[in-house]
């Protein structure tokens, strides 16, 4: 009897750039022979194009995942346009069984998502998604009203005592698909991924290796020699305390449940790094707290969460030079704050900033100089290789106090106090902002004048 072969599998990366750990590729691979397919899509309706530094490590990160498939026999298909035409016609063209992608959780992202699921059925083909991205679905964890959290302290609590899946194996190779049933897709450099004028990445590429497998390597450093001292040293910049894992978590190089499953036998069988282990943990459900937020709250990036600071007279640059001088001087690292400038030219050097630093020059934004969080969130999301449209949004609303669980607009970061705690000898600020510059806003004054203006608001608020 003639078995016909099983029907090719399209699976579909997005945000999740790696082979180990992702439910999308180990069910493709089990059903059939796969093919893999990356869109560059920014035009279909809402969605946010990528910034520059993003674009930068998302072109690296395709050539790495397109070696890592090479090792396992799955051709990768690259393409741009609206996704959700681009994918049906890719599954008609290679007469595919189903198509295989990890799930999003932006509006815009999802839209996107269901009208592709929408026309693969139409065609009478199917279409499978998978939680991939997040340790829990935003939908799963719920308060008991059943509303989204939007405390993180209760939020990770639901998520500590929850179960968290362990992480899948590393698939294993497949035969190679025949020539003839690929498509033809783009060349990376087609992607335009690259600055096509003047190349400003260098810093980038002497920082940072992305892809999966150097993802790993790093995982298995902070294992051995940084979680034992992350409760001392992850506020320290001028130390090597932090996982700097985010860009791989970012780009789905390495799964948040390997990463959790990691820490959770680390802790169990080092005593010493056990505090460390539970606080890296901690940041991970934080960044799931994020995308909880922003499921819940589609509008988080152009709202803010608190209405009551839509009564704040924010400054914008584009109204009033002085203001506009200001941002240029906090863009370029020139603001007289040696920390905040040496974290403003580490994010341009480098596209990453350490935590406490990002927090240190949002406050120096948002509150002394009383510049819309917008602003600096926009910034961020051009400059940062690990810009995550859920985690930028909630943390630029966190400083500025109009977000969920958010610092109250009354603590004011003092750059220099801060300077003096988490850089002690200066090293970090001589390394990054080795001239100072003259101060932009005297910071008793501009303290003094934000808690005034906060006052204000909700006098405001309060007559409307």
């Amino acid at each position: 009897m003639n078995h016909s072969p099983p029907p090719v599998q399209l699976m579909w990366f997005r945000d999740d750039l790696r082979t180990a750990d992702n439910p999308a590729l180990t069910s493709a691979l089990s059903a059939g022979p796969v093919i893999a397919v990356f869109i560059l899509d920014e035009d279909s309706p809402g969605i946010r194009p990528l910034g520059g530094a993003a674009k930068w490590w998302l072109h690296q990160g395709l050539k790495s995942l397109q070696a890592s498939l090479v090792e396992l026999g799955i051709p990768l298909v690259l393409s741009k346009g609206s996704a959700d035409e681009k994918i049906p016609a890719l599954a008609k063209q290679t007469k595919a069984g189903a198509v295989h992608w990890n799930r999003r959780y932006g509006q815009p992202e999802r839209e996107v998502d269901t009208q592709a699921k929408t026309a693969l059925r139409d065609l009478g083909l199917e279409a499978h998604s998978y939680p991939g991205t997040l340790l829990h679905e935003p939908w799963e964890l719920m308060t008991k009203n059943e509303t989204g959290y939007k405390v993180f302290t209760p939020f990770y609590n639901a998520l500590r005592d929850s179960t968290i899946r362990p992480p899948l194996p590393a698939p294993a190779a497949q035969d190679h698909v025949t020539e003839s049933a690929i498509p033809s897709g783009l060349e990376l450099e087609e992607l335009e991924l690259l600055p096509a004028t003047m190349d400003w990445t260098a810093g980038l590429a002497e920082r940072w290796e992305p892809g999966e497998v150097p993802a790993r390597q790093r995982l298995e450093e902070v294992l051995e020699s940084i979680a034992e001292d992350y409760p001392v040293h992850h506020d320290r910049p001028d130390l090597d305390g932090t996982s700097a894992l985010s860009p791989a978590l970012r780009w789905g190089h390495l799964g948040a449940h390997e990463m959790w499953d990691a820490l959770g036998r680390l802790a169990a069988e080092n005593p010493k790094a056990a505090e460390g282990a539970t606080a890296m943990r901690r940041q991970l459900a934080w960044r799931d707290f994020c995308w909880h937020l922003y499921y819940h709250h589609p509008h988080l990036p152009e709202r803010n969460l608190r209405a009551e600071f839509d009564h704040f007279d924010w400054a914008w640059p584009e109204d009033d030079p002085q203001t506009a001088g200001h941002v240029a001087a906090w863009q370029r690292g020139k603001t007289g704050f040696r920390l905040v400038d040496a974290g403003m030219q580490q994010l341009w050097q480098t596209g990453w900033m350490h935590n406490r630093v990002r927090m240190v020059a949002a406050s120096l934004l948002v509150k002394n100089l009383q510049v819309h969080w917008k602003v600096g969130e926009r910034w961020f999301w051009d400059t940062l290789v690990d810009a995550d449209i859920a985690c930028n949004t909630a943390n630029w609303q966190w400083v500025a106090g109009s977000g969920a669980d958010a610092a109250p607009y009354f603590r004011v970061f003092n750059p220099e106090l801060q300077a003096k705690k988490f850089d002690p000898q200066g090293s970090y600020a001589s390394r990054f902002a080795p001239v100072a510059a003259e101060p932009i806003v005297d910071l008793k004054q501009s303290r003094r004048e934000a808690l005034d203006a906060y006052e204000q608001m909700k006098l405001r608020g309060d007559a409307s």
